[in-house]
């Protein structure tokens, strides 16, 4: 008897799908007279990163609770002067028993339960900080709101130039934030009388502050500083 063999089903052969390269992130590049000069690759791992509101609005929180002075200071029975005499006799009077003149019930007596100095701060991890950090650059990059410049080169302070450069690079932007590498006294004291401005360092930028202007303005300086806190390796201009 012979056996009726299937034939062989014909495998589909799998689709081989070539991964697509990432596009890189780049900038243009301006100088102080917001001439373009060329374009700038920007790190990923500081400006490709994906939204985290939650992480953003907890990172938000403990700024702000830090920046509160707790400095409400109130006096307990035991702290007012006074009172070390008792007012009057404790039968005989027909007047309600008392012990002190600054008891809790009295005018000019302690506070009971009233507002103390304390000492709470609320803590992220360093992970924490720096990823909310780049997170809130990488949104500010997503709405257009980053502008690279080469330097800011003040001979001494004008405040006239710094407002002439803050129209070019703002690009409409209520309030900017100037990245600088360093605080040059000649920049810091050209921008402090623009209320649209204000300066922070690479080493010392925060969410907070990111999140408090309406667009950034980072000198390539300042961005060197920023790639070289997070690890990134160097990106060369196109």
């Amino acid at each position: 008897m012979i056996k009726k063999t299937k034939p062989a089903a014909n495998k589909a052969s799998k689709k081989t799908t070539t991964p697509k390269p990432k596009s890189k992130i780049t900038l243009p590049l301006y100088n102080q007279k917001g001439e373009r000069i060329k374009s700038i690759t920007l790190p990923e791992n500081i400006f490709g990163q994906k939204p985290n509101p939650k992480l953003v609005s907890l990172a938000t929180r403990v700024y702000l609770a830090n920046k509160k002075t707790k400095l409400a200071s109130t006096k307990l029975r035991s702290e007012v002067a006074g009172g070390g005499r008792k007012p009057h006799r404790q039968k005989g009077t027909g007047r309600a028993r008392a012990g002190s003149i600054r008891a809790p019930g009295r005018r000019g007596g302690g506070v009971v339960f009233g507002p103390k100095p304390v000492e709470s701060s609320l803590k992220l991890t360093k992970k924490m900080r720096q990823k909310a950090l780049v997170v809130v650059i990488s949104d500010k990059l997503r709405e257009e709101s980053i502008t690279v410049v080469d330097k800011f080169n003040f001979k001494e302070p004008k405040t006239k130039k710094a407002s002439e450069a803050l129209q070019k690079l703002a690009r409409g932007k209520r309030t900017s934030l100037l990245v600088l590498e360093e605080k040059d006294p000649a920049i810091v004291k050209s921008f402090r009388n623009l209320k649209e401005a204000e300066i922070a360092l690479a080493i010392d930028l925060n969410p907070l502050n990111v999140l408090r202007s309406s667009g950034l303005i980072f000198t390539l300086g300042a961005l060197e500083i920023l790639k070289n806190r997070f690890g990134a390796t160097r990106d060369k201009g196109n």
